[in-house]
């Protein structure tokens, strides 16, 4: 049974067309709207690579069926920039080198985003329990925590 829904990312309204229940955010969004920055990494909501901003909490994408999403505001890594300027996040993982081989720098960098918004500023140890979901395994975390409080300054 296919089921039309409306989802709001990045601030641009989407109709899309759901066959199965069960499918999730992150597939609708790589596959159905191209937005392939939110990655599939686990699929079983470990990794954090699929995490996006739903109605501002950090959400694994690969954990929340499509469905559930309608009529709440989703932002992917995406949307994030503005007018072609890059969010301070942005800026400041790749000014300290907190980008290797990037694979979790999305999924970081909004887990970072909502932290900020409800913190503008943590500690490093807040930093660090809040990335506690998200795996990197290039950086060793340090330039990632670095960036995080460069950012919150």
């Amino acid at each position: 049974m296919k089921v039309m829904i409306q989802l709001s990312v990045n601030g641009i309204l989407y109709k899309c067309e759901v066959a199965d229940p069960a499918k999730t955010l992150l597939q609708v969004i790589r596959e159905d709207l191209g937005l392939t920055g939110t990655k599939s990494g686990c699929e079983r909501g470990e990794c954090g690579a699929c995490t996006v901003l739903v109605d501002g909490l950090a959400m694994n994408s690969c954990l929340m069926p499509a469905i559930e999403a309608e009529g709440k505001e989703i932002l992917t890594i995406e949307g994030l920039a503005q007018s072609g300027q890059l969010h301070p996040l942005q800026e400041r993982f790749i000014e300290l080198g907190a980008i290797q081989c990037g694979f979790c720098t999305p999924g970081m960098i909004m887990t970072a985003k909502a932290l900020l918004d409800r913190n503008p500023k943590p500690t490093e140890e807040e930093v660090r329990r809040e990335i506690a979901g998200n795996y990197c395994r290039c950086t060793g975390y340090d330039k990632i925590v670095e960036a995080i409080l460069a950012a919150a300054e």
